[in-house]
């Protein structure tokens, strides 16, 4: 057990605050209302700028993974602002129990905390690896559910404000659209009542009719995919505001789902049977029957999108699974691992031929996976167009952005070499 463990107890779950760090705002949020149905007291921070990582940096060695440092900055950074009752307050930090250094952040705050003289600060483990226990803090199925439904609302949401948001009349209604949806949902799903999967159906179509209202403006626009380590992938925080710029820049950005992550980790887990025969049986037919439970989930949602005729749906992931094999063993699943190199080819194959590949400074398995599977890709693929982007304390926002430029003045040469109708 860590030296620095501090349980989170049944009688903290009264009055305790739990402060969560960034990632996915829609997603965050609605998970967050999920939880508060069960009594705990929830804030997700959205706080920003270079004072994070500056914070970050007092209590982490700048060698440690660029997400780390950020999160820990956040969270810190919060607790220093006497905004909470150090005494009243506790963490909360998302887990995979994967073998990169990501299994280490838990570890590296409870170490800032006692650094900064808050080692009595509780930092749960959110993981469903089970790497820690908490009396106070104990996943149960039905929470899980629930929550799995605020991923699919997430993703739904973040698909159509990035299909719409480059081309809108009214700048900022996508968004603003997404963010009352978010709400509603939240509200619906903070009630504690059972989900009723017909009225999650009918929510996907009310969603996507609502986003089909929205006046665009018909233009070819560069199209450019986002993929990497999932905190810099999706967290503005992390890439400097990636998407942002990108749209700014008159691009339609594309980004993989939650889901695809989710999905990723409950297959790897059936490849430790099937290749290493780790586990036993019953867990194996567990994770196929959990498997096939998400793919319908997320094939019903994309079925809904394409159904209304306004918009792209995601790739099935039974089809993103088999791109990659070609490219790299499935038994490479370190960090994104596999699941980097499939997104490529997955957005390749849909017609998203320019590819931006976020990490963190150091990561070994997005280096390899991701980094170092651009020249294969490109080989096979020569239209595909890709540039890594590194996400670091010490990388200047300015570098990234002019890389970024580069590519997307490569992408609108290109765009206008194809003819019309292509």
């Amino acid at each position: 057990m860590n030296p620095y463990y501090v349980p989170f107890t049944k009688e903290m779950k009264k009055d305790y605050t739990i402060l969560i760090p960034t990632m996915l705002p829609m997603h965050f949020r609605m998970i967050a209302c999920i939880l508060r149905t069960y009594g705990y007291k929830i804030e997700i921070l959205e706080t920003s700028g270079p004072e994070i990582a500056e914070t970050g940096l007092k209590y982490v060695h700048n060698d440690t993974c660029y997400p780390a440092i950020l999160v820990i900055g956040q969270l810190m950074q919060a607790l220093n602002s006497g905004k909470y009752d150090p005494h009243k307050v506790a963490m909360m930090q998302f887990q995979t129990g994967g073998g990169c250094r990501a299994s280490n952040y838990i570890s590296l705050l409870r170490k800032a905390l006692e650094k900064a003289g808050h080692g009595d600060v509780p930092v749960i483990s959110f993981s469903l690896a089970g790497l820690e226990k908490h009396p106070g803090f104990e996943l149960s199925l039905k929470m899980l559910h629930a929550m799995l439904y605020g991923v699919l609302y997430g993703d739904l949401l973040m698909t159509l404000v990035n299909q719409c948001r480059t081309y809108e009349v009214e700048k900022g209604a996508a968004q603003a659209l997404a963010d009352r949806w978010t709400e509603r949902l939240g509200k619906e799903m903070g009630q504690g009542g059972k989900i009723r999967y017909r009225q999650v159906l009918e929510n996907y179509r009310a969603i996507v009719r609502d986003f089909g209202k929205i006046q665009l403006q018909k233009r070819d626009a560069v199209k450019v995919g986002v993929v990497g380590e999932i905190f810099v992938k999706y967290s503005p925080l992390g890439n400097n505001n990636l998407e942002q710029f990108l749209v700014s820049e008159g691009a339609e950005v594309v980004v993989p789902g939650l889901i695809d992550f989710c999905l990723y980790c409950v297959y790897n887990n059936i490849l430790d049977h099937e290749l290493l025969e780790r586990g036993s049986w019953k867990n194996y037919e567990i994770y196929k029957i959990a498997y096939k439970f998400l793919c319908k989930k997320k094939n019903d949602m994309s079925r809904i999108i394409a159904e209304d005729g306004h918009f792209t749906a995601p790739t099935p992931f039974e089809h993103t699974v088999t791109l990659g094999k070609d490219y790299i063993h499935t038994g490479v699943k370190m960090g994104e691992g596999w699941l980097l190199t499939s997104e490529m080819l997955e957005l390749s194959e849909s017609g998203v031929k320019n590819i931006v590949c976020t990490q963190p400074f150091g990561c070994l398995p997005n280096h390899i996976c991701g980094k170092g599977m651009m020249k294969p890709i490109k080989e096979r693929n020569p239209d595909v167009n890709i540039v890594a982007i590194d996400y670091d304390a010490g990388a200047t926002k300015v570098n990234q952005e002019n890389r970024l430029k580069l590519m997307l003045a490569n992408a609108r040469a290109n765009l206008a070499k194809e003819p019309v109708g292509v």
